[in-house]
């Protein structure tokens, strides 16, 4: 079975992840290739993924990078830091196994209702964007 392809939706992702801690930068890539890439949209069927409506989908990323490896059986490269953290990565699926990553936000610097909402909110506008570019 192959996995999913990662695709980029306008830079969001890309200023999301330049604006992490390196720690969080390594387990938001761990966390999508080795769950998000090759799980895709059944990340929803556990704590990994929810959706949020109308092909819009939120990928949740709290583990520690050490259990992200460890789980894909693999072993750190480094023995740095081991916590856990708190990510929101917003995204859909689409085509033959794409995922198409929109933006995301460090849920733990600031886990407010408000700040949520606004994100979510932001994250449906890009869909409803891509989606008018994307009808076929």
């Amino acid at each position: 079975m192959t996995g999913w392809s990662i695709e980029y939706e306008g830079n969001g992702f890309a200023r999301f992840l330049k604006s992490l801690p390196a720690y969080e930068q390594a387990v938001l890539i761990a966390a999508i290739e080795n769950v998000l890439q090759v799980h895709g949209i059944d990340i929803c069927a556990g704590e990994w993924g929810k959706p949020l409506g109308d092909g819009l989908y939120e990928f949740r990323v709290r583990k520690s990078l050490r259990s992200i490896l460890a789980s894909a059986g693999l072993e750190p490269s480094e023995a740095g830091s081991d916590h856990s953290v708190l990510l929101r990565l917003f995204c859909t699926f689409h085509g033959k196994r794409i995922v198409l990553l929109y933006h995301g936000y460090n849920k733990k610097a600031d886990p407010s209702e408000r700040r949520q909402q606004r994100e979510i909110a932001k994250a449906r506008k890009i869909h409803a964007r891509w989606k008018a570019q994307n009808r076929t």
